[in-house]
């Protein structure tokens, strides 16, 4: 069986033209929605959609995405709150020192002094550098910038990420 790796989730429509506002959940949206690209579309109780992106562009915060064979509301209404996925083996290569989301969600996370934080559960992308969510029992949760001040080493066989302590990064409540 294929293993599918999240893109985005279609919510809503855009327009009368068939184009879908897309919340993307994907570290290469340039790269995801290129035109021509097969993405599979996922509903609870309904078979998988292949669809093949027609045009893509940005709007605020949304990719809006229209595909081929789908050219006006009535085409993609269906395909609301259904989730965009690509096939693991569809996924590149990447250079030694980029991961994708799946690899670093679900690391433990460890300072340089050996003290477990807890385990990553979530990447966010608000600007400049992706920041970590790291989820500890009883506590709340960590935001930690992927920055080489603070990520030292990802280690994806050893399932951990070793990090530089900086002061007030963590609230300890």
């Amino acid at each position: 069986m294929t293993d599918y790796l999240n893109v985005g989730k279609i919510v809503n429509t855009q327009g009368i033209k068939g184009e879908v506002r897309v919340i993307s959940q994907t570290d290469f949206p340039e790269l995801r929605y290129q035109v021509g690209n097969s993405l599979t579309l996922f509903q609870e109780g309904k078979a998988p959609v292949l669809l093949v992106i027609a045009t893509h562009r940005k709007h605020k915060n949304f990719d809006l995405l229209s595909f081929e064979g789908h050219s006006n509301i009535n085409d993609v209404e269906k395909y609301r709150d259904g989730i965009l996925k690509i096939a693991k083996e569809d996924l590149n290569d990447l250079a030694a020192d980029e991961y994708y989301y799946h690899e670093i969600i679900g690391l433990l996370v460890k300072t340089t002094d050996g003290v477990t934080i807890g385990k990553i559960k979530e990447i966010l992308s608000p600007g400049a550098n992706d920041v970590w969510v790291v989820g500890r029992t009883g506590k709340k949760d960590v935001l930690i910038p992927y920055i080489e001040q603070v990520v030292l080493k990802i280690d994806l066989e050893k399932g951990e990420v070793l990090i530089e302590l900086m002061d007030g990064l963590i609230d300890e409540n």
